[in-house]
């Protein structure tokens, strides 16, 4: 089975699955059922998690830099410290999620529902929140904004 092959798991489900520190590099997650997987300290760089449940996960210092999380359901997932750098989380669903600290430098927070999540610390320079704001809910005095757009 070629590379490929290795990487395409659509629909799969792990639900608390113990992924820790797993290298999962450009695979195809869509539509997986993750809900509290441990995925923290894991290389997702480039996954494509479109449609998937990623509900309560453990993605705490998770590389998910230009990672797909379109459509994504993140309701109380842990994202303390993760780097989301170039992510797509257009029309994700982030309500109570810990964001604590996490970098989105330049990720795509279109149609972003973001009620109850904490964003202490995080980084949001260079961010499209494009309709993310009305939804956000939360305070935003401890957000880093210099440089956004």
């Amino acid at each position: 089975m070629g590379s490929i092959g290795k990487r395409y798991f659509q629909g799969i489900y792990l639900n608390h699955a113990n992924l820790r520190g797993a290298k999962l590099t450009m695979a195809n997650l869509k539509e997986a059922d993750l809900s509290g997987a441990d995925l923290s300290e894991s290389n997702l760089n480039g996954v494509d998690f479109s449609q998937a449940n990623l509900s309560g996960a453990d993605l705490s210092n998770a590389d998910l830099r230009s990672a797909n999380l379109s459509d994504v359901n993140l309701i109380g997932a842990d994202l303390t410290g993760a780097k989301l750098g170039r992510a797509n989380l257009r029309r994700a669903d982030l309500r109570s999620a810990n964001l604590t600290n996490v970098d989105l430098t330049g990720a795509i927070l279109d149609e972003v529902e973001m009620s109850g999540a904490d964003l202490t610390g995080a980084n949001v320079n260079q961010t499209e929140l494009s309709e993310a704001c009305s939804h956000l809910g939360v305070s935003h005095k401890w957000i880093t904004w210099a440089g956004s757009h």
